[in-house]
């Protein structure tokens, strides 16, 4: 037996929006620019020894250098790490704080058609590449753990001023035209209307960009910016894998668990559960 089509369905379906044309044409240019780029690839397949060094890197990875794990010398894995969380903790401060007057100044709601100054010079520092950054300050500063601070710090203004431009877009308006009503100057605004409803949001902007700035810091040292890095590249460069595997059981360890109890701490501040 034949079913009917209710009449509204019918109506809903036939006034849909009728873009065949323009599909066609977006789905024709992903489908042109994936062949372009997979022309790039030039692939010559996999050699012998390059299924020896995966079953090498694979062994080494389920059997690295356990006394490099456990140990508590200079060069040890716990010390190294211990380092470069410092060197994500600090550097994540230092960005957070320096991202405070590019967000006010590029936020519409607070400066009004001027932001887009704000917002072109925060364009420009997330502009910059990662190792580039690494490699100015090492020239500036000397390798060293300061260096990597420096780098993570410049590098995390552009996320957080980001970030923190859509919290203080967000923010109750009412608030603001009643410090405009009495006359407040810009700083009083920010100081007593706008500051208390973004503490807890600008908190979890800090410890999620905390998560990646400790995964960005163990790939620092490669530059000489401290941290774990250069024991893992030096590691690897001379196919040391079991300690280059030991290195990377740090890593994975200190990710996880900065990663489990900043979302707790994060889910807390904001829902507050």
């Amino acid at each position: 037996m034949m079913k009917t089509i209710n009449p509204s369905v019918l109506e809903v379906y036939q006034a849909r929006p009728k873009a065949l044309v323009k599909n066609t044409i977006t789905g024709s240019i992903i489908t042109f620019l994936l062949i372009w780029s997979l022309d790039v690839i030039n692939y010559p397949g996999i050699t012998e020894s390059s299924i020896q060094i995966a079953q090498n890197i694979l062994k080494a990875f389920i059997n690295p250098t356990w006394d490099l794990i456990f140990s508590l010398d200079v060069d040890s894995i716990p010390i190294l790490m211990f380092e470069t969380l410092g060197i994500a903790f600090l550097g994540t401060l230092l960005g957070s704080v320096l991202s405070l007057p590019f967000a006010f100044l590029s936020s519409k709601n607070i400066v009004g058609n001027f932001a887009y100054i704000g917002s072109t010079i925060i364009t420009i520092i997330r502009s910059f590449p990662f190792f580039l950054l690494a490699l100015m300050f090492v020239r500036v500063s000397g390798p060293g753990p300061l260096t990597g601070v420096l780098t993570i710090g410049v590098l995390s203004i552009g996320m957080i001023s980001k970030m923190y431009i859509e919290v203080i877009e967000d923010i109750d308006p009412g608030i603001l035209q009643a410090l405009d009503a009495s006359g407040a100057s810009l700083f009083q605004k920010i100081r007593f209307g706008i500051i208390p409803q973004l503490t807890a949001n600008f908190i979890s902007v800090m410890i999620y960009r905390f998560e990646i700035n400790v995964k960005n810091a163990t790939v620092l040292g490669i530059v000489g910016a401290g941290g774990i890095g250069f024991t893992l590249l030096s590691a690897m460069s001379a196919f040391r894998w079991q300690d280059a595997s030991a290195a990377l059981w740090g890593i994975i360890i200190v990710v996880l668990f900065v990663e489990y109890f900043s979302t707790k701490i994060r889910k807390k501040l904001v829902s507050g559960e």
